[in-house]
């Protein structure tokens, strides 16, 4: 079974965000990148059902410009077994990120495609059901439990009541929660072999998909500073200023 997992290039998220002084986008200058966490949660998942068994290869792949490598460098050092990188130096939207992978899918025919359920920078939690629905694909999202038997593949997925588990046929597409999987550490042995894996670069424009953007990105602000407590004297005070300064009670 042949299992791809797409993932993205974010800001690692030790880093305190800057917003650049024109608002016009983050500043990324000088700052540490890392996998998506929930892109890292997928690959950690097909390394899993490799190592089980299950799966005879992970392919990732990414959407970006050459800094990207970086990153599936680093998910080949986790695991994986090859690399794609889709370049363009566009900033693409969610639909158009799909649209590409939908292409890879038709390629490579993996049985299963595992991408994590949102990125931490845009948090949109759209591409993974935009690409079930590009390809017809049948779809399991916010997995917290994979299981693969035969031909269908049973997700667990949180939902509001408790646990919900879903029986898809293969070929499907699977989006990751948070509870699936601790993604491990890449060991140093690991990381020189991933040097000499294979990467394959292709070119976003060669697909022939028009990639112009649905949205537009007006402006970038930081969140509000918040403001230091104060200590007041009795239950009096405080519900005076709950009332008269906070009016969060009438």
């Amino acid at each position: 079974m042949k299992v791809l997992v797409p993932i993205k290039r974010v800001i690692d998220y030790n880093v305190k965000v800057r917003v650049k002084s024109d608002n016009s986008n983050v500043d990324l200058a000088n700052v540490k990148m890392a996998i998506n966490p929930f892109c890292e949660i997928a690959v950690e998942e097909a390394v899993r059902l490799k190592e089980a068994g299950t799966a005879t290869e992970v392919i990732v792949i990414s959407i970006g410009d050459k800094n990207c490598q970086e990153q599936l460098r680093t998910a080949l050092a986790l695991g994986a077994d090859r690399a794609i990188q889709i370049e363009t130096d566009q900033n693409l939207d969610a639909l158009n990120i799909a649209k590409l992978l939908q292409k890879i899918v038709e390629e490579e025919q993996p049985q299963l495609v595992i991408l994590g359920k949102q990125s931490i920078d845009s948090d949109n939690n759209q591409t993974g059901q935009m690409l079930a629905a590009l390809t017809g694909l049948a779809q399991g999202t916010f997995a917290s439990e994979v299981k693969v038997e035969g031909e269908k593949v049973n997700i667990t997925r949180e939902v509001d009541g408790g646990l919900q588990t879903v029986s898809l046929n293969l070929p499907a597409i699977v989006t990751t929660d948070l509870r699936l999987n601790e993604p491990r550490y890449a060991s140093l042995p690991n990381i020189m072999k991933a040097k000499r894996k294979p990467l394959e670069v292709k070119s976003a424009a060669d697909f022939g998909i028009d990639l112009t953007a649905r949205t537009i990105l007006l402006k970038v602000t930081p969140p509000r500073e918040r403001e230091a407590g104060i200590i007041v004297e009795s239950i009096d005070e405080l519900v005076e200023k709950l009332k008269n300064e906070a009016k969060v009670i009438s």
